[in-house]
């Protein structure tokens, strides 16, 4: 097996070296997804809106490798202050509202460009 670059327009680029996701066999690979929105490169100052936008740059991400949020197993979550678990929580439920995957969450004293929340996902085709 060969692993194979994704990459997306309809999601953020990267910003180091680093894919937006890695497909090996018929496991996709996120790296941690950043609450930008790839149209206008802002991140919202909102918990609740950064993680809107995270789940839907996965979603980009996901659907151009093949897959979907419903084939997500795993999710990891980083969030700057566990006060806002509830809020993101929330928004985050609203994606995986059925058969949600296991995830785990983190508290992470910061995180790049100062956003408040990122997630990794791993899923399969």
């Amino acid at each position: 097996m060969k692993k194979e670059i994704i990459s997306t327009s309809n999601a953020p680029k990267a910003i180091g070296p680093y894919s937006q996701a890695t497909k090996f066999g018929n496991i996709i690979y996120t790296s941690g997804q950043l609450p930008i929105d790839p149209k206008t490169g802002k991140i919202s100052d909102d918990i609740k809106e950064q993680t809107k936008q995270i789940m839907l740059n996965a979603e980009a991400i996901l659907k151009e490798a093949g897959s979907d949020l419903s084939k997500v197993i795993k999710t990891s979550v980083f969030l700057k202050d566990l006060k806002d678990f509830a809020a993101m929580n929330e928004v985050y439920g609203e994606f995986f509202s059925h058969e949600a995957p296991a995830r785990s969450t983190v508290g992470a004293t910061d995180l790049a460009l100062g956003a408040l929340v990122e997630i990794e996902f791993i899923a399969h085709i």
